[in-house]
Parts: C-alpha cells; sequence; structure tokens
C-alpha cells in the first residue's frame, strides 16, 4: 500500500494475515497509542501483555514505541491470529516508512507471513483426519 498525507501527517499502511485473520494497519505519527476496531488496544485485547507486546515488537526493535499510533481494522479468526496479523502488518507499514528498517525487521522474523491455515475436511471423515470408529 501507499503512504498518504492525512491533515498534513504522513500516514503508513500495512496489511498482515494469519489463519483466517486479516488486519488493516495505519501508523500515524503520535504518542504510541493502539487503537482496535475503534476501541483501545487494551480493551480489544482483554488487557493480555501478550498480546499488546506481540503488537509492540516491531517498533521496540527499531526504537519507535512512542513515536507512531497504530489504527487497526481487524476481522475474522481469533486474538492470536488477530494480534499476530497486527503484528506483521505494522511491520509492512515501518517498511514503507523507511526501506532500511526492513533489514533488522527481516531478521527478527517479523515480515515472514505465518503459512500455516486449517487443514480441509475430507469425505468419509469427521474432522480433517479424525476417522470412525473401527472395530
Amino acid at each position: 500500500m501507499q503512504a498518504t498525507e492525512q491533515s498534513g501527517k504522513a500516514v503508513y499502511w500495512g496489511t498482515g494475515r494469519r489463519k483466517s485473520s486479516t488486519a488493516r494497519v495505519r501508523l500515524v505519527p503520535g504518542t504510541g497509542k493502539i487503537t482496535v476496531n475503534k476501541r483501545t488496544g487494551e480493551d480489544y485485547f482483554q488487557f493480555n501483555t501478550t498480546y499488546l507486546s506481540v503488537i509492540k515488537a516491531p517498533l521496540e526493535t527499531l526504537g519507535l514505541e512512542n513515536a507512531y499510533d497504530i489504527l487497526v481494522k481487524t476481522e475474522g479468526g481469533g486474538l492470536t491470529g488477530q494480534s499476530d496479523a497486527v503484528k506483521l502488518g505494522v511491520a509492512r507499514a515501518l517498511c514503507q516508512l523507511d526501506p532500511e528498517n526492513r533489514s533488522p525487521l527481516k531478521g527478527e522474523g517479523f515480515l515472514t507471513r505465518d503459512p500455516r491455515a486449517k487443514e480441509r475436511k475430507k469425505y468419509g471423515l469427521h474432522k480433517a483426519r479424525k476417522a470412525p470408529q473401527f472395530s
């Protein structure tokens, strides 16, 4: 996505996905607030410090944790998938901010999309691999 101007400030976009979760992330110069689906990040992620630290990890790697506000629109999946999707979106937005940010983020693994997804159900089985009882 492209960086855009919003009320005189540069806005950087990034999209992240994991499992069935999708997150559209905007980085706006600010004070480090996280807003997810028009709620505070702490409220949305149920005050779970693990989810919040995952989201802030790319910013902390570059030392920018209080330089940008994170605005997120996310849908699908659960909180773990959504927090990892936001992490990928933040990392991609930081690469737009400055191409020099790419190598430290890549080294930490923040730019790698987790390809794992739910395996499809096969006919004759209860789930993807669970077979009916056999005697």
